[in-house]
């Protein structure tokens, strides 16, 4: 299976993460990769106080040049769904203040603060006690609802959510959409549980009889993950995955997918 584009990766901004921009962007060059996806997260794990002024990297992205050592990048966010109803990270938190102390004439929510800089989101699950008791029809809803965000392109390891949900009609939301379900490497590469494994592998078969793209996520945490997508690739060949449905087999398939979606800012 070509692919050519990593679209969940993180820098040092995640706090968890220990690779800067630069590192990952020359890994993904080392490796022959057209594009690379910046999606630190956008999630109460970053700082105990939720204030503007904590996420204060997320507003001056557009510095960011949008080819760097040969890779087309974009900037976008991993951001938590926060409740069944399919709220995300900062849908509620609001922002008065700006990052040098002044008032601000209109105050705004910090989510869509963050979002609308952004390219695209990767909406996923972290912490995940407000969803022990729900049901797979809840749990479906609730993806149905994120996926109404503009902002969300692609939702993230859902192989390892430890929620239960109902496949088939997430897979056909996603596709009558045109959004993409994530098929993520740290599943693989950082030795997940089997179920978890067998979950992804059962996410994609379906993808894939059923016609929903999907995109490629090495989820790195270090530049020397960036890209390496040997156990994604392998599975795909193993089930005879569709090339054409795979969003990141090249930069332009992904950039126009997410320009047919409606997500992030126009180039």
């Amino acid at each position: 299976m070509r692919i050519l584009c990593d679209v969940h990766t993180h820098t040092m901004y995640s706090r968890h993460a220990y690779s800067t921009m630069e590192e990952n962007i020359r890994e993904a060059a080392s490796q022959g990769f057209e594009l690379l996806g910046l999606t630190d997260h956008f999630s109460s794990m970053l700082c105990e106080e939720q204030t503007l002024k904590n996420f204060q990297f997320f507003l001056n992205l557009n510095v960011i040049p949008e080819v760097w050592h040969g890779v087309r990048v974009l900037h976008g966010c991993e951001v938590d769904i926060v409740d069944l109803e399919g709220n995300l990270f900062g849908h509620d938190i609001v922002v008065d203040t700006s990052i040098n102390g002044d008032k601000l004439a209109h105050p705004r929510y910090l989510g869509d603060l963050v979002l609308s800089r952004c390219d695209y989101a990767v909406a996923s699950i972290h912490g995940k006690d407000w969803a022990r008791r729900a049901t797979s029809a809840q749990v479906t809803r609730m993806y149905v609802n994120v996926l109404d965000n503009p902002h969300v392109l692609i939702l993230g390891h859902l192989g390892r959510s430890f929620l239960d949900f109902d496949v088939d009609a997430l897979v056909c939301e996603c596709r009558d959409r045109g959004k993409l379900i994530e098929i993520n490497e740290a599943t693989y590469a950082e030795g997940h549980a089997t179920e978890q494994q067998d979950r992804c592998r059962r996410i994609a078969e379906r993808c894939a009889e059923l016609g929903c793209m999907v995109s490629f996520g090495s989820d790195a945490h270090i530049a020397t993950r960036i890209a390496h997508a040997g156990c994604v690739s392998r599975l795909l060949d193993e089930i005879h995955f569709p090339e054409e449905l795979m969003a990141c087999r090249d930069a332009a398939t992904f950039l126009k997918v997410k320009e047919a979606a409606g997500v992030g800012i126009p180039h």
